[in-house]
């Protein structure tokens, strides 16, 4: 009378979903020098954590007596599992079943962990690989007709976006919906070599009268710099390490702040190359990046999209063990200037902060938006309004530190000016509503004209010009809040910090963020 036989039969289901593809599948697979779906997981999870849930879904066969004489396991493998004793929900195609296409009840699973992670607010990170759940032409002669194509679930993925951290990891060949999966994500990567992105792989392409391979159609060294992913890295246990260490800054869910973490680093530390960091001749570059560093807690430093939008910085940090969403300038690329992919770069980092109840500190040397026929091409304006409206529309707590320039529309957008903010300028802050060796010959164009020598003229106009950009001249008339020495910059943004942790509110934004 007992039930052993069905379990029995259920045990004898799980051992066959953990053959995967097949032997001759899987060996292909890590030839490929790609881990298998289950080894990832193992790698991604804190070890033994791991709940499986539709563990025995897959394609089945029966003979005539309506005996099991088939079972492969299903392409997609999702449950529960934890990252530093965090629970998160994990979605992960299965490549050797099938190229992860939409079969064995996938559709179904995708749909379920979505919404799983929505409904109990845990954190989902989808390991892609494959179509993603996505669909195959020899679906039409399994299921002997079409459909009219629709994605079931996406509204949880849209959802997501606004309530729980979401990771796309792409771990080979993603197409389509998998594509999709991987974009519509808070930080997405892709491992070069083995990850290539596309809407539709090279055979399809090819009928379209392009033959190329899968990396030239979609290879890192596309997606990497366009914004398509945040990073692209060496191997997959990167990947999986840079994932962990993402949610670490973040809360479970928008009903949660974000955790404050150790605080071994002294908030007075002062580090004296702060001095000079900044050369005084203001034509030439300096590197941003030691200076975050330095301001920064020791080690916290963790940056994202370092590969696009270069001219604007963006990463994740800790202020005396707080959590903090850091903007920089980069003067080496553009000057700082603000181009349309930065703008792009910089919009989605605020809506990420805003979603998640990050304060923002913005290390500003901004010249302004990115001039010239290209940057008009690429329509700089558009996507600078946009990152201007995101500044404007935060309301977690804002530290502006002007560390050099902040000149026209882009440099006025280092901080919403209709809220209360905390603002430092360091000695070489220079601002205005453009650089005078910029303005010069249209502003004294007639005098220039009637010079006997226009060039000692001009020279001598700049000079006399130079006199009236002191920041001090800012500062007495109160248009600058503090000039302050860089060496006291981790005390004063700590701080911020601490002043900031009580103001922040859990919940809901006023807008959800979109990929």
């Amino acid at each position: 009378m007992s039930w052993q036989p069905e379990l029995d039969e259920l045990e004898r289901r799980r051992r066959h979903t953990l053959e995967l593809g097949g032997t001759e599948k899987v060996k292909r697979h890590r030839d490929n020098g790609k881990l298998t779906v289950r080894e990832r997981i193992d790698m991604l999870l804190d070890p033994g954590s791991f709940r499986e849930i539709g563990s025995v879904s897959g394609f089945a066969s029966y003979d005539r007596d309506n005996a099991l004489s088939g079972f492969v396991a299903t392409n997609h493998i999702m449950g529960r599992g934890a990252i530093e004793a965090r629970t998160v929900a994990v979605s992960a195609d299965d490549f050797t079943v099938r190229g992860g296409a939409n079969d064995g009840g996938v559709g179904e699973k995708l749909v379920y962990v979505e919404r799983m992670a929505n409904e109990l607010r845990i954190p989902l990170i989808r390991l892609v690989d494959g179509t993603g759940g996505g669909g195959s032409v020899k679906t039409i002669e399994t299921i002997g007709r079409t459909y009219v194509p629709a994605v079931p679930g996406w509204e949880y993925a849209v959802a997501n976006m606004a309530t729980v951290p979401v990771v796309g990891l792409a771990l080979g060949s993603v197409a389509g919906l998998g594509a999709a999966r991987v974009a519509n994500s808070h930080y997405s990567l892709m491992v070069e070599g083995i990850s290539q992105i596309f809407a539709a792989g090279p055979p399809v392409v090819a009928r379209a009268g392009e033959t190329v391979t899968k990396e030239q159609l979609g290879g890192a060294h596309i997606h990497g710099v366009n914004g398509t992913v945040d990073d692209v890295v060496a191997t997959e246990a990167e990947a999986f390490a840079r994932t962990r260490r993402f949610l670490s800054y973040l809360p479970p869910s928008i009903d949660q702040l974000p955790p404050r973490g150790p605080t071994t680093d002294d908030p007075s530390r002062r580090d004296e190359k702060l001095l000079s960091a900044v050369p005084r001749d203001a034509r030439k570059v300096y590197r941003m990046r030691p200076i975050v560093e330095s301001v920064m807690d020791a080690g916290s430093w963790f940056e994202i999209g370092r590969g696009w939008g270069k001219s604007v910085i963006t990463g994740l940090a800790r202020l005396d063990g707080w959590p903090v969403a850091v903007l920089a300038s980069d003067p080496y690329h553009y000057g700082g200037a603000w181009t349309a992919r930065a703008s792009e770069k910089l919009t989605r980092f605020v809506d990420l902060a805003q979603t998640f109840h990050l304060p923002v500190v913005h290390l500003a040397d901004i010249p302004g938006f990115l001039i010239g026929v290209k940057a008009e091409e690429e329509a700089t304006i558009r996507y600078g309004a946009r990152a201007m409206a995101a500044i404007y529309q935060a309301s977690v707590p804002w530290c502006s530190i002007l560390v050099r320039r902040a000149f026209g529309v882009a440099g006025a957008a280092h901080q919403n000016h209709g809220r209360y903010n905390v603002r430092y300028a360091w000695p070489s802050g220079e601002w205005g509503s453009l650089p005078i060796a910029g303005g010069l010959e249209a502003a004294y164009k007639g005098e220039l004209e009637k010079a006997a020598d226009p060039a000692a003229r001009l020279a001598e106009i700049e000079a006399r010009l130079n006199q009236f950009t002191s920041p001090f001249r800012t500062a007495e008339q109160f248009k600058v809040e503090e000039i302050i020495d860089p060496r006291e910059t981790r005390r004063l943004l700590c701080e911020f910090a601490n002043l900031a942790a009580p103001l922040r509110v859990p919940g809901l934004s006023a807008f959800g963020m979109r990929p």
